[in-house]
């Protein structure tokens, strides 16, 4: 297994509590950020914006993706105009579809030919990975990101579907493949093998990078051990009589 160091695949950090987003600054592995307006109304933000710059503020020297909310072509561009302004270092994130599941390529073209990045978000099928291929900006430097972990939750194997994501944005160099909403430690080492640019991570699941080298043996016995001191804490008995 690669050291993390060694690890060519970009961590970004998934979450919009400002507190955990500033404490993620300080990891040297962390070379990103991605928000979303659900992580941001769990975190209780009230003012999109206000929040927006402030997190850029502290944060000014690595990419950070804030998401287009509004649900008409017209009204995306404005928005995804307006958040593109907010910062250099910021991307666009904009649905491949509507909520109808129109593709969103107007929108994304519309931004990409003015020179905004933008993170196209929520992708599943290789279809919309092909057609926001066709609509980047060739010249453009876009994110792509594909939810795998939510292809798994649906049964498939997300690992060979993500090959053919990379296959197909080869025709957009300028474009770097995500994978989003991973679910384990593992997901990080399979995006690295077959060539991802970039992984999202929660805060929860950075800090199971601790794990990574440990010797079962002992994390075996780690865990007995938990599972008895439970037990004792609890005031578990069995009756043997």
């Amino acid at each position: 297994m690669r050291q993390l160091a060694d690890l060519r695949v970009k961590i970004f950090a998934d979450g919009a509590d400002l507190a955990g987003m500033l404490a993620m600054a300080k990891n040297p592995l962390v070379k990103g950020f991605t928000t979303n307006p659900s992580l941001m109304r769990k975190a209780g933000v009230a003012d999109y914006e206000s929040f927006a710059r402030e997190v850029l503020a502290a944060i000014p020297d690595r990419p950070i993706s804030f998401e287009i909310f509004a649900d008409e072509f017209g009204s995306m561009i404005a928005q995804g105009r307006k958040i593109g302004s907010w910062g250099a270092n910021v991307n666009v994130k904009v649905p491949v579809t509507d909520t109808t599941g129109r593709f969103s390529g107007e929108v994304i073209s519309a931004l990409a030919d003015e020179g905004i990045a933008v993170n196209v978000t929520a992708i599943m099928t290789l279809d919309q990975v092909r057609a926001v291929a066709e609509a980047l900006a060739p010249e453009v430097p876009a994110i792509v990101s594909v939810f795998a972990g939510r292809i798994a939750d649906t049964g498939l194997d997300p690992v060979p579907h993500m090959r053919a994501c990379i296959e197909i944005l080869k025709s957009r160099p300028r474009a770097e493949l995500l994978w989003a909403s991973p679910r384990e430690v593992l997901n990080l080492f399979q995006a690295d093998q077959i060539g991802c640019h970039i992984i999202t991570m929660t805060n929860d699941l950075i800090a199971k990078l601790l794990l990574h080298g440990r010797d079962l043996v002992e994390y075996s016995r780690e865990t007995v051990r938990t599972f008895y001191e439970d037990a004792t804490a609890a005031g578990y008995q069995v009756d043997l009589s």
